[in-house]
């Protein structure tokens, strides 16, 4: 603690005690949970993009913008979409709410494994600008995954409406931080 001492009249030293600041400090709990926040985030809104592709005339235009939905057909890419969005929104709800937690480090392998197959896809297509994405994604993936799993588990909880009440609330702003923005951008900008 920090101290601060005066001389009183008296010649007594008075001593008073200040509360000292706590440094700030970076936890592995508070690192994953940064990350799950920040890549939850990410997948849910670049899987809803792909999802949205299930409309014909949307997937017809898609190659202008992203080459490689030209070599993909349009079933794979909506079903890549659909298991973004629920890895992406997987990373941070069952966490978040305590209810089945150890679903969090399976979304996180999930996407790490999506991950490491779109980089194949890429080597392979000689599109190799693309793969640092894919490794960086996929390896934030398996750190969630595997500091979900071993070194900083969520532990089950029973459900209250605080616990009910927060996720949905991420949910929400999911919808609207990622999901509105995707569909206006798809549907009303030109590519």
């Amino acid at each position: 603690m920090n101290l601060h001492v005066s001389n009183s009249a008296l010649d007594v030293k008075d001593v008073e005690q200040q509360p000292r600041r706590r440094p700030t400090r970076f936890t592995l709990n508070g690192v994953l949970w940064a990350l799950q926040a920040v890549f939850g985030f990410f997948f849910a809104g670049s899987g809803f993009g792909k999802v949205l592709l299930y409309d014909a005339a949307l997937y017809a235009e898609a190659p202008r913008a992203v080459a490689w939905y030209a070599a993909v057909p349009q079933s794979l890419i909506v079903f890549i979409g659909i298991c973004e969005v629920l890895g992406g929104v997987g990373l941070i709800l069952p966490a978040m709410a305590k209810v089945k937690p150890v679903l969090t480090p399976l979304a996180g392998a999930g996407l790490t494994l999506t991950m490491i197959l779109a980089a194949g896809f890429h080597i392979v297509r000689g599109e190799y600008a693309l793969v640092p994405a894919n490794l960086l994604l996929g390896g934030a993936s398996a750190l969630i995954a595997a500091g979900r799993w071993r070194l900083r588990p969520v532990a089950p909880a029973p459900l209250t409406t605080a616990r009910v009440l927060w996720p949905f609330a991420v949910l929400v702003a999911v919808v609207l931080l990622t999901f509105v923005p995707t569909w206006y951008t798809m549907t009303n900008v030109q590519f």
